[in-house]
């Protein structure tokens, strides 16, 4: 089972060129993510849509994408075709690290004809005639997405997906392109570390690592959402503070000479389609100037990492991290563990 996910602007070809694309894989289904907006519509209050801009900045129409993928795969088996416009590279990781949670692999193909056509294209693309407002809605749609494309392309676009300039091509002329570099491995799976979702609740164990200036090293996973703090899932058998050092040398190639002291214990309760469980934090002190000069990003788990103040973190970490973080520090500056429900002191 794979999936070849097929991105571009609007007016890029993608859907055209994957109703050809499923005509030239054996045993290949075309998935449209669009379906999936057109339910929510029906599914949703209307206040709630209206607090988007579009269905991809809504947390279940991404989880409706992986699991209907996920789903579709299990059910038919073979290549899942998905022509879809992804541009925001934390929708990306996602998506792409949900699909690798459920060991699915991602070929990811990029649909880059020049600008110029770009426009050509969105400019004499048809509008249904019985919607009034089809100029601005559809129309005007693809010609507002062409900057953040251009900035997705500038960004890490082209280095994450195979690119393909459609320009001088038809679509079946596309497909068949496709086609080839899938067959051959010219279009590589995505490198992207495959995490099993859990299936019961978890201990996570995180270690805080500070620069000279006390500020607080994060790192950013490439296959889930959001910045996080060096760490993971404990494994069965493994002493939490000691599954934080080994996280620590695998995701930046820092070994702690020491077990880190304990600064928090967050029970994070279940939040469906999530199990919760207990998170952990620990103090791995001060590094040297020379030993965060050497920091490391082996391998497809991480992309990036920064040090950040506190206040700079509250930008960085979602909510639940930050409070979490928070109290870590104040137990810090206390010398004196805390306990925590959901981010909150008890007792």
């Amino acid at each position: 089972m794979t999936v070849v996910w097929i991105n571009g602007a609007f007016g890029a070809g993608k859907t055209t060129t994957a109703r050809e694309l499923i005509e030239l894989i054996p045993n290949s289904t075309l998935f449209d993510p669009e379906v999936i907006g057109g339910a929510l519509a029906h599914l949703l209050p209307p206040k709630r849509l209206a607090e988007v801009g579009d269905y991809q900045d809504l947390p279940i129409w991404r989880r409706l994408v992986i699991d209907t993928a996920a789903a579709m795969l299990t059910e038919l088996g073979g290549t899942l075709v998905v022509p879809m416009t992804l541009l925001r590279q934390d929708y990306r990781d996602e998506i792409f690290g949900g699909l690798a949670a459920r060991r699915i692999p991602v070929r990811h193909v990029l649909l880059a004809p020049a600008e110029t056509i770009l426009r050509e294209r969105i400019a004499g693309r048809e509008v249904p005639a019985e919607m009034p407002d089809a100029e601005l809605r559809i129309r005007q749609w693809s010609y507002d997405h062409i900057e953040p494309y251009k900035a997705a392309l500038a960004s890490w676009l082209t280095a994450d997906a195979y690119p393909v300039d459609t320009g001088a091509m038809s679509p079946y002329d596309a497909a068949v392109r496709i086609a080839e570099t899938v067959r051959s491995g010219a279009v590589p799976v995505c490198d992207i570390v495959q995490t099993p979702e859990p299936t019961a609740e978890t201990v996570a164990a995180g270690v805080l690592l500070f620069d000279e200036e006390d500020r607080v090293l994060l790192v950013d996973p490439t296959y889930k959402a959001g910045w996080e703090f060096p760490g993971g899932v404990v494994e069965p058998g493994e002493a939490p503070a000691r599954a934080g050092m080994r996280e620590v040398a695998e995701e930046t190639g820092i070994r702690l000479a020491e077990v880190p002291a304990l600064l928090v214990v967050d029970w994070e309760p279940p939040a469906p389609p999530g199990f919760g469980g207990l998170r952990l934090l620990f103090d791995g002190g001060r590094l040297a100037a020379e030993d965060a000069g050497r920091l490391l990003l082996p391998g497809p788990e991480l992309r990036e990492w920064r040090f950040a103040s506190e206040v700079e973190a509250a930008e960085l970490l979602p909510p639940v991290r930050y409070a979490r973080l928070r109290q870590a520090l104040r137990a810090r500056e206390r010398g004196k563990a805390a306990y925590l429900e959901a981010g909150v002191p008890v007792g």
